[in-house]
């Protein structure tokens, strides 16, 4: 399930999202890519869409701590607070 997510996420929308991978989320925000992991509330900075060679990110990981630091944020706003329960 595909969510464009600007307010707090539902239990319910977190739920759904889990339906494709099981265990995470994948995100995309703004112009970099990140995964969330509910269980542990974790976020991976690894993605395609994080190769940037012109902006100085030649890598699938997101490089720059500033940037990484902002991708979490807004992750851990939007979905680290979501009361949510796995599936036995």
């Amino acid at each position: 399930m595909i969510y464009l997510i600007r307010e707090y996420a539902t239990p319910q929308q977190l739920t759904e999202m889990l339906e494709t991978l099981d265990v995470y989320v994948k995100l995309a925000e703004d112009i970099w890519g990140a995964d969330w992991f509910p269980a542990t509330q974790q976020v991976s900075f690894e993605a395609l869409i994080n190769i940037r060679p012109r902006q100085g990110n030649p890598s699938m990981m997101i490089l720059d701590p500033k940037i990484r630091g902002r991708v979490e944020e807004i992750a851990r706003r939007l979905l680290g607070d979501v009361t949510w329960t796995p599936p036995n």
